[in-house]
Formats: C-alpha cells, structure tokens, sequence
C-alpha cells in the first residue's frame, strides 16, 4: 500500500498516485493549552480520518504568550481564542522586545507535542508545524486594531520590533528541525497581511514579505513546506513568485472559494501544487452532496493535477463528522492525475 509520504512526494513530483491526496485541519481549543493534550486532540483526529498529513495548529498566541499577552476561549466556531492583553503600547515597547529562545517555557511546549504527535504517527505520516509570519505575530502582540497605525506612524520602531520575532521565529525554526525526536516534514507558514485592504504593495514588502523571506529561511530545504496566504484581495502573485517565497512551498493553500484568484485562474500563474477546493461554509452548513459538487468543481478547475484537497483555512469546530467523512471518501475514490 502506498503510504501517505510516499502519495504526497508524488503528487508535489507530478507523478501520478493511487488516489486524490487529502488534508483538513482544525485547532483544538482548551486542548491546545497543554502539549499533551494537543498531541493526543491532533492523534485523535488523524485516528479518525486518516489524512495524507498531520497539520499542528496551536493557538496563535501560543508563539507570543512568552512575549506576555494573554488570550481566554470564548467559543469561537473557528477555535480560536480571543487575545485579552496584549504587550505593546508605545512605540518604545517594539524595542523592549527581547529574543526568545526556543526553550522559553510555550515555546518549548510545542516542541514537546510535536515529539509526542511523531511518535504516535511514525514516520509515514508528515507532520508540518504551524509557523505564523513576524508580522501576524507582531498583530498579536500590539492588538489586530493598531498593527497598521503603529506601521504608518512608528515605522522605525516597528521594523525593530520585527528583527527581534524573525530572530525568534528563525531561531524556533532551528530548533524543531535539530531535533531527531521531531523528524518534521514541512512549516505551514501563516502569512496574514498580504491583502490590499490592509496594507499597500510596498508596505507588505517592507513589513512583511523581506522579514518572511528571512524568518523561513532555516526551514527552507523541507520538502512538505505548505503556505497559507490568509484573507481576501490577496498579493498573489506577488508572493507567490520565486524571488518571494514561492521558491521556499512547493504547496499553496488560501481561500479559494471566497477571494480570488480562483483555482483555475491561479493554475495559469504557477505550477505549485494546491491545496483547497472545499468552503468552509459547506463543511459546516452543506450537506455530503454539497461537498461532492464542491470537489468535482476543483477537479474540473484542476483537471486533478497537482492538487490536495482541503479547505481555505482550518475547518471550523462545528464541522460535522459525516461532511469531514464525506470529503475523505471523495478524495478516496478519485484518482490523483499527472
């Protein structure tokens, strides 16, 4: 039987494989508070469904927490948590941040699940940890509110604040790949403000794209790396391109049903392999049949080329079992093409 490493390595070389590569993902709230819960949530799932690899989704602030910022669970279909303190204030503060070190109390939490979500999956299974963009972290920590004020009216300082979370990110990254216990397969990177209804094309450069080169870097050999582009009105193609770091995932994953470009669209732009296909929305509010026509459509787009199929973003928590059920025995019973 041909393995879910061995399917994905095909699928990424365009080879043709035994069936249709799927991966859907989901964040685990109260559980992503503890590693050991995490990795037994994340277990459980892959347990369940059986998907061609196993994406960690911590909370977000699990990245920053050692920064000071503090979030609670609210209830949030998407399984997020709602931040409850954040660290900066003043310009100043940007420059306060220190370096953290990878074995900085959450930071090495994470660590921790990823060993135990290795051992529970063996070697056949990839498994990409969730990394967020410097500047998706420094949201967190000024607050989603005023990250673009504090770029147009404390540039300076802002651009301080991000060396010091790229050197931590990069730093983060260097630890997960040393580690033998790990044997990490790629980063699911979260770039987050690569939308013009957030920033301007040479703002994105600056604050995000040049730190994003950079903090990916170690990671940069993997051969599973995934890119999330998150959001709508996107800088596609900007951030796709080689000189980008288009270069640095062989998969992209965005938001296909809700923004463009479409799948088909994107096809004519690059020859990454993608991932999505399925909205969000009828995972949770459609039926199996909704879900069917969903796929056929992004293989029609596709032509079943090159693709995995997933959702835009994590799945929501409401998600019902018999629609997550539905999408696995779609990719089950359709041919990967080459």
């Amino acid at each position: 039987m041909i393995t879910h490493r061995e399917r994905l390595e095909a699928t990424l070389a365009g080879e043709k494989t035994d069936r249709l590569p799927i991966a859907l993902w989901r964040h685990f709230p109260v559980d992503d508070q503890s590693p050991q819960d995490l990795a037994a949530a994340t277990l459980n799932f892959q347990r369940n469904y059986d998907f061609d690899l196993v994406k960690v989704t911590p909370s977000s602030s699990h990245f920053c927490k050692d920064w000071g910022i503090m979030d609670q669970w609210e209830g949030s279909s998407e399984g997020t948590r709602r931040y409850t303190k954040t660290v900066i204030h003043k310009p100043e503060d940007w420059e306060k941040l220190p370096v953290l070190e990878p074995d900085a109390t959450h930071l090495a939490e994470l660590i921790t699940c990823l060993r135990l979500i290795r051992s529970g999956v063996g070697p056949e299974t990839p498994i990409l940890q969730t990394i967020f963009s410097p500047l998706a972290q420094a949201k967190n920590l000024v607050g989603k509110e005023h990250i673009v004020k504090h770029i147009r009216k404390y540039p300076e300082a802002v651009l301080k604040g991000l060396e010091t979370i790229t050197e931590s990110t990069r730093r983060f990254i260097e630890a997960m790949l040393s580690d033998k216990e790990i044997a990490l397969d790629g980063v699911f990177y979260s770039v987050q403000h690569a939308q013009a209804s957030l920033l301007t094309p040479e703002e994105y450069g600056t604050f995000g794209l040049a730190f994003e080169k950079r903090s990916i870097q170690p990671a940069t050999d993997l051969w599973c790396n995934l890119l999330h582009l998150h959001g709508e009105d996107l800088y596609f193609e900007q951030i796709i391109s080689d000189d980008a770091l288009g270069a640095y995932f062989p998969i992209i994953n965005w938001h296909d049903r809700d923004t463009p470009p479409t799948l088909q669209a994107a096809r004519a732009q690059t020859k990454h392999v993608f991932c999505g296909g399925l909205s969000r929305e009828t995972m949770v509010l459609g039926t199996p049949k909704d879900i069917q026509a969903e796929a056929n459509d992004a293989l029609e787009q596709t032509e079943g080329k090159g693709f995995i199929l997933g959702t835009g973003c994590v799945v929501p928590i409401t998600a019902p079992h018999g629609n997550i059920v539905a999408a696995k025995e779609i990719a089950l019973n359709a041919t990967g093409k080459n």
